[in-house]
């Protein structure tokens, strides 16, 4: 089971998106991913919204996305958030155990 969150951070004049370039620039997303049970972690800008970053952010379990909220690098993402002026959304989702049905795959091109 892996759990998938996604954010949605919102801002004005571009924040957003400088916010995702500092993550990345600091390499705390970097840290993120090095953390044990870190699947994904990335970010996107939605064509329709440039004023939106989605983050894409997978974990193996509960429990490594716990330590992950527990650790250090969690005000420092807050402090961000607050110097970009950040607004959030978000969506959880549990991965299928079964994965994909057939019937879904056949509309997949490979």
């Amino acid at each position: 089971m892996s759990i998938t969150v996604n954010l949605y951070y919102k801002g004005t004049n571009g924040n957003a998106r400088r916010f995702a370039e500092e993550m990345e620039a600091r390499g705390i997303a970097e840290e993120i991913r090095a953390e044990e049970g870190n699947e994904r972690y990335e970010y996107f800008i939605p064509l329709s919204d440039p004023e939106t970053v989605l983050l894409i952010d997978s974990w193996s379990d509960q429990g490594s996305l716990d330590r992950h909220h527990a650790s250090s690098m969690m005000s420092e993402i807050a402090r961000l958030r607050d110097k970009y002026d950040l607004h959030m959304t978000v969506e959880r989702y549990i991965s299928d155990p079964d994965g994909l049905p057939h019937g879904d795959q056949t509309f997949i091109r490979k």
